[in-house]
């Protein structure tokens, strides 16, 4: 096996491995963004916990091979021209919400296209990665609004316990104004 040919076979074994780790992935067309803009977005990346790595489609195609994502027709149909993978290990909706802010961010940055997103096998074009993965909460905000479903009735038993002694302090308040006056 030649030199080339080993570099192919390492580099679709780390897309397999990229692919069986990540909750979720987003394919990006980078065409005529240049390396700075890349560069922002990899610093970005790194600081949300997110991969990402550019890599040829037939070689994602190969790394796909055994996985529930092979041959499927409608990810495929995304898999033309440059692309760039962003993939998420924790939070699902890591890479879709780095890329939406980025995007933003500048004018020049929305030459950045979404493709397609993977959320476990369920593929979804770039419109809806961006509506509905990127605007998904978090992990950390499922856990903040978990916490706080679970401490409600707790605060709300207190507030129940403390209202007649509150009360009762009102009454003794406004008795000891009116015998003051």
């Amino acid at each position: 096996m030649n030199a080339n040919m080993q570099t192919k076979v390492s580099e679709v074994a780390a897309l397999r491995e990229q692919f069986a780790k990540a909750t979720a992935t987003v394919v990006l067309d980078y065409t005529g963004v240049d390396v700075e803009m890349v560069t922002a977005l990899r610093v970005e990346f790194r600081k949300a916990g997110v991969g990402y790595l550019v890599a040829k489609n037939t070689l994602v195609k190969q790394a796909l091979k055994g996985t529930a994502l092979e041959n499927n027709k409608e990810l495929y149909a995304f898999l033309k021209g440059p692309s760039g993978l962003a993939f998420s290990y924790e939070d699902p909706s890591a890479a879709a919400k780095v890329i939406k802010a980025f995007r933003k961010a500048e004018e020049k940055n929305e030459k950045l296209k979404i493709k397609c997103g993977v959320l476990e096998t369920a593929v979804m074009n770039g419109a809806a990665v961006e509506a509905t993965l990127a605007t998904m909460p978090g992990k950390n905000e499922i856990r903040s609004m978990l916490l706080a479903t679970l401490l409600a009735p707790a605060q709300s038993l207190v507030r129940v316990l403390a209202a007649p002694a509150q009360n009762l302090a009102y009454v003794l308040s406004a008795q000891e104004t009116k015998l003051n006056k």
